[in-house]
């Protein structure tokens, strides 16, 4: 059935089914569903959107409800566990097509598991990829612009967020958040029915026993979205307390793959209000960073000294996406950096070269800016441009790549692939430094 739709597809022509696209989604989604005997009337489905965060608070939640003992199956645009067992998400896809999440649903339930925590994107919602499954809670991190172009507007993104919320009786709301008074309007079912539950969570909501070994209040935020979701599933407090307190950190979140003489950090941060929270959280660490995973934790900016400097490494996706985002990031760069490389990110067939100078643009925005005070250099080799950064790092600085964290592709055009990992390339260019 999925090779004939599919095939449909090809055979329509493209201004036909462009108008026809929604309801061969929908019908897609229900066949997978149907598919696979509608595996989740037998789970515990929680969903978790939001602009920044996701992959974290799915990670922390997922971890937690082990911790407590249960079967657990997760997907997020880190990986796909279910019990324990996992793989890599290689998709470049963070929410998977209708039938693989209903194939992963089936083996969820063939594994015995109880819950399972999903990673919901926009695009998935827009493309009905959520459609056909019985969500039991969602959870809201955050939403600030992304995707507009994909979606039209700021507003028609965070609508299609709020589709989560309508399929499900249980919110867990981000109080932080600007548009959290939005989402508390929201009726669930889709059948004008109030949620049963709406929690509404703020940064105090962390019991002072909680010692968390992840740096940054955006990841305080998250730990206490997963906080409130266990609460609600039922877990023991001491079983969330042990679980939040193991993670050191989530593969390519604000991730140290090296500490002395200076610091190197890989994170994802792709959006303005991700990196501006990354370098907001660096930038005091810069001078006197942790000497090791121990010394993690939430930190006042009073316990650090200043005198080390910032050394940013970023890019911005092509493929039209987000375009307006690219001269955001720089101005972002230029306020925080001490030095900065812009380099090529996922440009798929757009011209790289054009994305960093979009980025450039975004140097003038920045108040009092005079040009000579912003050290920057531009290299289109993402290898090179980390080589770069490495070598120009002096003892206590941070040097800082961000934008894919642990994706496993460089995306470039016509839809070819090149196998990638930032950290990997990190840790291979500090042993060759080291050698030298």
């Amino acid at each position: 059935m999925e090779t004939f739709l599919r095939f449909f597809k090809k055979i329509i022509p493209r201004p036909i089914f462009a108008a026809l696209q929604p309801a061969y989604h929908w019908l897609l989604a229900w066949v997978a569903a149907f598919f696979y005997a509608f595996p989740s009337k037998k789970l515990k489905i929680i969903g978790v959107t939001g602009t920044n965060g996701k992959s974290t608070v799915v990670h922390l939640l997922a971890a937690i409800l082990e911790e407590a003992g249960e079967k657990v199956a997760s997907v997020s645009s880190l990986r796909f566990r279910i019990n324990k067992k996992e793989e890599k998400n290689n998709l470049k896809m963070t929410m998977p097509g209708r039938f693989k999440l209903q194939k992963f649903l089936r083996e969820a339930v063939r594994a015995g598991c109880k819950y399972v925590v999903i990673e919901v994107t926009s695009e998935g919602i827009k493309q009905f990829r959520h459609t056909g499954i019985n969500f039991y809670m969602a959870v809201l991190t955050n939403v600030t612009p992304e995707h507009i172009e994909s979606h039209g507007s700021f507003e028609k993104y965070r609508a299609a967020k709020a589709e989560l919320f309508k399929k499900a009786p249980i919110h867990i709301l981000n109080g932080e958040d600007p548009s959290v008074e939005y989402f508390l309007k929201i009726s669930a079912l889709s059948a004008g029915r109030p949620a049963r539950q709406k929690i509404v969570y703020t940064k105090k909501d962390l019991p002072p026993d909680i010692h968390l070994k992840l740096l940054g209040d955006f990841n305080l935020e998250n730990a206490i979205a997963a906080y409130h979701a266990a609460k609600v599933l039922g877990v023991d407090r001491e079983a969330i307390k042990r679980a939040l307190e193991k993670v050191e950190c989530v593969p390519g979140r604000l991730e140290f793959i090296q500490h002395e003489p200076f610091s190197a950090v890989v994170d994802y941060a792709h959006t303005p209000d991700a990196l501006r929270k990354v370098y907001e959280t660096l930038r005091p660490l810069a001078g006197n960073p942790p000497s090791s995973k121990s010394d993690f934790g939430i930190q006042k900016k009073s316990d650090f000294f200043p005198g080390g400097r910032l050394v940013c490494v970023l890019g911005s996706a092509g493929g039209g996406r987000d375009k307006w985002k690219r001269p955001e990031m720089g101005k972002i760069a230029a306020e925080f950096c001490d030095e900065i490389v812009l380099t090529n990110e996922d440009p798929y067939d757009e011209n790289p070269a054009t994305i960093l100078n979009e980025i450039e643009a975004g140097f003038s925005k920045t108040p009092n800016y005079k040009p000579q005070t912003i050290n920057y250099k531009k290299i289109l080799d993402r290898r090179e441009a980390i080589r770069a950064a490495l070598k120009s790092a002096k003892s206590g600085d941070i040097v800082i790549i961000a934008g894919k964290g642990s994706e496993p592709w460089i995306m470039g055009p016509r839809g070819t692939k090149i196998p990638w990992d930032d950290r990997e390339v990190v840790r291979e260019e500090l042993k060759k430094i080291e050698k030298n």
